[in-house]
């Protein structure tokens, strides 16, 4: 571990800004110590003693499985009305398809709507409180989705299931940035995500299974699907309080000599305290005014109504290729087995060799290829190869977007608002490609891939700005031309209107990742 009082020197070493010496380390140090959350920091702390690898796995079991198990049923309860419909959901309770599409539709509004406050609130409020507070509010939802009786019934439920929903992603994903290096983020997520695929291969054997309840109760059998996964929802966000922990300043399992080494780490990975961050509508202004902000929202509107397409459509589309509901959702399961894999290893491939922006475009590459087979091809083979190609190409690639847009935001509050704007453009944008797949469309459902096709295309030309755009900003910081007027320090590159502060501290506080020393990820 690289002692404190080196560490700027070390820093803007790498940042390869040899012309700039800090003389006032005296003053980082003391402003270092002022804020509540960081006076863990002192010298005095020895964590040579720490292993890495061993607080890390201490870490990875403390609070990846909980997230992981928390995403399985979030995506598992929002996509198992593809399930249902399957099974005479539709029929029961007298829809049209353009009703079934509908109830569709109006989920993603208010998930949408709700995801930038809920990032707010739990980082306001305690995320070991938050999260699940608002799983246990879904998972009563979801199971009186099987008590509905008719089309209303559904669509107040969806609404209300898209509510309390919205929080849990952009929420972990926030909530993993906090505690885990931007090296080591993209494979935590590509963990936790691995749910996503998982919860398509288990709903397809979950649905035949729990279908042969049909009658129990006086319920038909799609009822028992939102009915047992509904209440296991609500188990699980019982037990999830007394796992999760809050934020490293604060945590009761770690000791102080692992706390002191997290925030360190943290600290040289250019991320910032949370407990010592109060808010200030500046932190959002910062946000709305960044240009990454809306890029990221574009990337995310593609990545985002594309695979939501697949979530909700994949038994369906298979299923029209001639298949009968129970062989349709048994061969969604091996599609999705195999994007869970992937997953994994593109998210431990991009924290080893990084270049996210590049993973970005060669899998929204493949995708494009995919929907391009599944428009032209009159082949179930063939089109049943493009699914698996689709769904292989977006999945492993969104946990790497996820780490990728969290990487390249600092200051907690910002951070926290743009994930959450980010992914909620995409998922308004959810509510279109859940509206392409019509009923006179079948078997070959054209409209609706060439509409996916487009969102693809839109993604992939964003994340070609944005790589682009973020080597420029790095090379203009290597030159000097960002930086700020430092009180007492000779800086022959420093401009006053890149800000002038007190101290180096007190720059990366007020500029987040704005600062002249934060380097970007690409």
């Amino acid at each position: 571990m690289t002692p404190p009082s080196t560490r700027d020197n070390d820093a803007h070493s790498q940042f390869g800004r040899k012309d700039q010496v800090y003389e006032k380390r005296d003053q980082v140090e003391l402003d270092d110590l002022q804020s509540p959350s960081l006076h863990l920091y002192c010298p005095e702390v020895d964590t040579l003693a720490v292993d890495p690898r061993k607080l890390k796995r201490k870490i990875d079991f403390r609070f990846l499985p909980l997230l992981t198990l928390l995403y399985l049923m979030n995506f598992l309860d929002r996509g198992s009305i593809g399930n249902a419909r399957l099974y005479n959901m539709q029929k029961d309770l007298h829809m049209t398809d353009k009703q079934y599409l509908l109830a569709l539709t109006v989920f993603f509004f208010p998930y949408a709507l709700f995801e930038v406050p809920s990032n707010l609130v739990l980082r306001y409020l305690r995320p070991s409180r938050w999260l699940p507070f608002i799983v246990f509010a879904w998972g009563i939802v979801m199971t009186f989705h099987g008590f509905a009786h008719n089309y209303g019934d559904l669509i107040s439920l969806r609404c209300l299931l898209g509510l309390a929903e919205a929080g849990l992603y952009p929420g972990i994903i926030f909530y993993l940035s906090c505690w885990y290096k931007r090296s080591e983020l993209g494979s935590r997520v590509a963990l936790f995500f691995t749910a996503a695929t998982m919860a398509g291969a288990f709903s397809g054997f979950l649905a035949v299974a729990i279908h042969n309840m049909d009658g129990l109760g006086g319920r038909p059998g799609w009822a028992w699907i939102f009915i047992l996964e509904g209440l296991a929802t609500i188990l699980i966000a019982c037990v999830s309080p007394w796992v999760l922990q809050d934020f490293p300043e604060t945590a009761k399992f770690l000791t102080e000599v692992e706390r002191v080494y997290i925030i360190r780490e943290l600290r040289e990975d250019q991320r910032l305290g949370t407990d010592g961050e109060k808010f200030k509508l500046k932190y959002l202004w910062q946000c709305l005014t960044d240009w990454k902000t809306f890029l990221t929202m574009g990337i995310h509107m593609g990545f985002t109504a594309a695979s939501f397409s697949i979530s909700l459509f994949m038994p369906t589309i298979i299923r029209e290729l001639g298949f009968s509901p129970t062989t349709a959702n048994l061969l969604s399961v091996p599609v999705y087995a195999l994007a869970c894999l992937l997953t994994c290893v593109v998210g431990f491939l991009g924290d080893r060799f990084g270049h996210r922006g590049y993973i970005n475009l060669g899998f929204l590459g493949m995708a494009f290829v995919a929907y391009v087979i599944l428009i032209v091809s009159r082949n179930v083979a063939l089109s049943y190869f493009a699914v698996y190609l689709a769904a292989c190409s977006l999945y492993p690639a969104i946990p790497n977007n996820a780490a990728w847009t969290s990487s390249n935001l600092e200051g907690s509050y910002k951070r926290a608002a743009a994930l959450a704007m980010a992914i909620s453009f995409g998922n308004m944008n959810a509510a279109v490609t859940s509206n392409v797949y019509r009923a006179h469309d079948r078997p070959w459902y054209r409209l609706g891939h060439g509409v996916v096709l487009a969102y693809v295309a839109v993604a992939w030309l964003s994340s070609l700005i944005y790589t682009v755009l973020l080597r420029r900003e790095n090379k203009a910081r290597d030159r000097g031309e960002r930086d700020e007027v430092i009180e007492g320090v000779e800086n022959k590159n420093a401009n006053p209107i890149n800000g002038r502060y007190s101290s180096v501290a007190d720059a990366r506080r007020e500029k987040g990742d704005r600062w002249s020393g934060f380097r970007y990820t690409v």
